[in-house]
C-alpha cells in the first residue's frame, strides 16, 4: 500500500445538469485518469438522462407524462431519489415537495415559457394542490411507481445532491478514499488530504448578481448543500421572486431568509434538506433543525446587514454574529 507521501493530486471537471462537476482527489501515481473521468461523466450523466425536466426522453419526464393509477417500471437511482423526497416531505411536514413542477414552469425556472405576468399575479386565486406524499406511491424493491393523481415532478432540489453522491461513489469504486466532489455548489468529502487537513469549502455570500465569499467551513466524511434566493429569480413588476416554491402558498418563497446552509452524510439528503427548511422560514426552520439534530446555518436579511443563525448536531451557537450586505 502506498503511503500518504506516495499520493498525487489529481483535478477532473465536465459539464453536467446546467453547470459542471469537479473531483478532486488524491491516488496513486498508476491510476488511469481517462477511465475514472469517463466513469464520472457517464455517472453524472446517468443521473441527468433519468431526473432532468429539461431532457423531453428523461425518465422523469415520461413519468410526468404516464397515465395515473399505473404502475410504472423506474431506474434503480430514480426510484431511490423519489422515495427520499417523500421521507424528507413527511419529515419536513410538506415543506420540501416535488410536486411543484407546474409552478416551476409557470415562473418562469422550468423549461417552459413562463405564464405568471403582473395581470395574472393580481388575479391569482388561491391553490388547491396535491403533494407527491399524498398522490405518489413509490416501490423502491420493485422500483417502480404509481401517480394516484395528475402530477408534474421536479426534482431539483434533490438531484443534483444524489449526482454528488454518485461521483462520490464512482470515486470509491476505483478505491479512492480522500475525494471532494461537487456540481457546481453541492459538495461531498472523504477522508482529508495527505497532510492531514481537512477539506475547505467555501460558503458563498447571498448577494444577487455577486460572487462572493462569505466564509468557509471545514468538510471530512459529508456532505454540504445550499439553497438560496440570490442565484435564480425572476423580476415581474419590479418585484423579484426566487425559484424556490413554497407548496403551502403555490408561489415562490416569501420570507427573510437568503440561504440555508445543510451539512449532512449524503449530499442528497444535504440538497433536499436545505430547500425544506429555507421553505419553513427563520423561525419552524432553526426549530426544525434543533429537533432533528442538524447541522445547518441560516442567513437572514436584516435591513441592510446579514444576520447568520448557526446550528451544530441540532444545537444552537451562542452568538449571532451579523453581516454588511
Amino acid at each position: 500500500m502506498k503511503t500518504s507521501t506516495e499520493l498525487q493530486r489529481y483535478s477532473l471537471n465536465g459539464e453536467t445538469m446546467g453547470s459542471r462537476y469537479t473531483a478532486l482527489f488524491y491516488a496513486g501515481a498508476g491510476i488511469d485518469t481517462d477511465e475514472v473521468g469517463q466513469r464520472l461523466a457517464c455517472a453524472v450523466a446517468r443521473v441527468d438522462q433519468q431526473m432532468s425536466t429539461w431532457k423531453p426522453d428523461s425518465d422523469l419526464n415520461r413519468l410526468n407524462a404516464a397515465p395515473e393509477q399505473q404502475w410504472i417500471s423506474v431506474p434503480q437511482e430514480l426510484a431511490t431519489v423519489l422515495s427520499a423526497a417523500l421521507r424528507v416531505s413527511q419529515q419536513s411536514g410538506g415543506a420540501f415537495d416535488i410536486a411543484v413542477g407546474d409552478l416551476v414552469n409557470a415562473w418562469g425556472f422550468g423549461p417552459a415559457e413562463p405564464t405568471v405576468t403582473e395581470q395574472a399575479l393580481a388575479t391569482m386565486p388561491p391553490r388547491t394542490r396535491l403533494s407527491a406524499s399524498a398522490a405518489l406511491v413509490v416501490d423502491p424493491l420493485r422500483n417502480q411507481v404509481r401517480k394516484r393523481a395528475p402530477l408534474h415532478l421536479d426534482l431539483n432540489g434533490i438531484a443534483k445532491g444524489f449526482g454528488v453522491d454518485e461521483l462520490a461513489r464512482c470515486l470509491e469504486g476505483f478505491g479512492i478514499t480522500r475525494y471532494l466532489v461537487g456540481i457546481d455548489g453541492e459538495m461531498r468529502a472523504r477522508g482529508v488530504k495527505p497532510d492531514g487537513q481537512c477539506w475547505t469549502v467555501a460558503v458563498e455570500k447571498p448577494d444577487r448578481g455577486v460572487r462572493e465569499v462569505m466564509g468557509v467551513m471545514e468538510l471530512g466524511d459529508a456532505a454540504i448543500a445550499t439553497s438560496g434566493d440570490y442565484r435564480q429569480w425572476v423580476d415581474v413588476a419590479g418585484q423579484a421572486y426566487a425559484h424556490t416554491m413554497n407548496p403551502a402558498t403555490g408561489a415562490p418563497l416569501c420570507n427573510p431568509l437568503a440561504a440555508v446552509t445543510v451539512v449532512a452524510a449524503s449530499c442528497m439528503l444535504a440538497d433536499a434538506w436545505a430547500t425544506a427548511l429555507m421553505v419553513l422560514g427563520e423561525t419552524e426552520g432553526p426549530r426544525l433543525a434543533q429537533e432533528r439534530g442538524m447541522d445547518a446555518l441560516f442567513v437572514l436579511r436584516d435591513g441592510q446587514q446579514f444576520k447568520e443563525i448557526s446550528i451544530v448536531g441540532g444545537q444552537l451557537q451562542a452568538q449571532i454574529e451579523t453581516r454588511p450586505m
